[in-house]
């Protein structure tokens, strides 16, 4: 059971997922979720760099 969700609610949104995006978009979507959920792993575990210095400032001529 994830968070309170049971393997019927589970297949119950898939479904709707599945009905709304079709068959041939769902390959898409989860590789651009995955990318995401990627991305947003190696964000958080990398420090921040240059957090100390001052903002470069834009000329405006």
């Amino acid at each position: 059971m994830i968070g309170g969700i049971g393997m019927p609610e589970l297949i119950i949104i898939l479904v709707i997922i599945l009905i709304i995006f079709g068959a041939g978009k769902l390959p898409e979507i989860g590789a651009g979720l995955g990318k995401g959920i990627k991305n947003f792993k190696k964000a958080t575990k990398e420090p921040l760099e240059d957090t100390d210095k001052e903002p470069e400032k834009i000329d405006k001529e």
